[in-house]
């Protein structure tokens, strides 16, 4: 019997699901991050109930962090056009600050091993990988995982096609005070963007948006950007004047990236935003991440039991599902945004959707996933 060890590179949302399923099932597990626990990070903070089966199943209680529960979204063009309608299997509003702290834990509770570092390089030879970080830690794994984020230092040294191209992509988040009901999402649209609005727990605001850089840099700074930009949809201009920033300012990463990424690198098995990254108006990509750690601990289990039977297959098997599952929904995804950056079609789009309402929750359908099912 080989040694069930496993190294998990990223200790976000996706990692520390992956590594709570591979010690619950007798795996020793160590996880590199560079960052501290807890820390807030630029995220929509909404989760579709498709994950609370497996989180269960993870003695995950959730409700112990007082999340929101979301049943309702309200979506709006530029011009306020607005339309409502319930969220097929709903979901609940968290911040990450929170879940990130309370996954952490579990991890440690578990048994799982969390180095506070930076991987500086990863070389992959006679079957092991070779991991080596800037204090010059140096770890040895037969099998890796990739959950480093959206963008990282790693991607370039791993040269990913995806990393080589300029993204057009900015995103901006921060919590809130104010008045919003807490059942409720709301999507927004404005011109080069869109913004997402919800709830998480502390009757706090969370308010993130997704803006063309290109339109970005004719102001010189958020505040200004909103007013001119943001504020042109009358929703989001009422949302914001009613609410009060809770961060001394609002966090912001660039260079977002939604092409296509492939799934197993260098033998790396990606998960969650490492591995693909959803538009964020389809507000799935958390489902997205803690399910891809579901998929991937379930066939590492079955490559150390020997239920499949080499690195290779492992590999075949992983990307399989990870397209069954996720392919047509961020291909979706990017359909939709599309769509919306067109303000004639997405107008068109949202009469449609006006006159005939039970379209709506189809498309949602289409970027989220049934629950979670447990292959046990």
């Amino acid at each position: 019997m080989k040694n069930k060890e496993v190294l998990i590179i990223g200790g976000g949302l996706a990692g520390l699901t992956a590594a709570i399923h591979l010690s619950k099932i007798g795996f020793q597990v160590t996880v590199v991050e560079k960052n501290e626990f807890p820390k807030h990070k630029v995220c929509g903070e909404y989760i579709s109930n498709e994950v609370l089966p497996y989180f269960n199943w993870l003695n995950l209680d959730i409700a112990d962090l007082y999340p929101t529960n979301i049943t309702h979204l309200e979506f709006s063009t530029v011009s306020g056009k607005i339309i409502k309608n319930s969220l097929p299997l709903g979901g609940f509003g968290i911040s990450r600050f929170t879940l990130d702290a309370y996954l952490y834990k579990k991890a440690i509770s578990n048994g799982c091993e969390i180095i506070k570092d930076t991987v500086e390089s990863i070389v992959f030879n006679n079957d092991e990988f070779t991991i080596t970080t800037s204090d010059k830690t140096i770890l040895k794994s037969e099998i890796v995982i990739g959950a480093f984020g959206k963008r990282s230092n790693i991607d370039q040294k791993l040269n990913r096609n995806f990393i080589q191209k300029k993204s057009p992509w900015l995103a901006v988040k921060a919590h809130y005070s104010g008045d919003f009901a807490d059942h409720l999402v709301g999507l927004h649209n404005f011109k080069g963007g869109y913004c997402g609005v919800s709830k998480v727990e502390n009757n706090i605001i969370n308010i993130c948006y997704l803006a063309d850089y290109k339109t970005f840099k004719k102001y010189k700074n958020i505040d200004d950007y909103q007013e001119k930009v943001v504020y042109q949809n009358p929703y989001l201009k009422v949302i914001f004047e009613k609410s009060n920033l809770l961060f001394e300012k609002p966090l912001t990463i660039s260079q977002i990236c939604f092409e296509e990424k492939q799934t197993v690198e260098n033998h790396i098995l990606m998960i969650g935003d490492t591995a693909g990254l959803i538009h964020p108006l389809c507000g799935n990509g958390m489902a997205m991440a803690v399910h891809s750690a579901k998929i991937v601990s379930e066939l590492i289990d079955k490559y150390f039991n020997k239920e499949i039977s080499s690195r290779n297959e492992l590999e075949e098997k992983y990307i399989q599902e990870w397209n069954f599952n996720f392919k047509k929904r961020l291909k979706m995804g990017r359909f939709l945004s599309n769509l919306l950056q067109k303000q004639k079609i997405s107008a068109v789009l949202m009469r449609i959707l006006i006159i005939f309402p039970f379209l709506l929750p189809k498309i949602i359908k289409k970027t989220h996933g049934k629950p979670i099912i447990l292959n046990l």
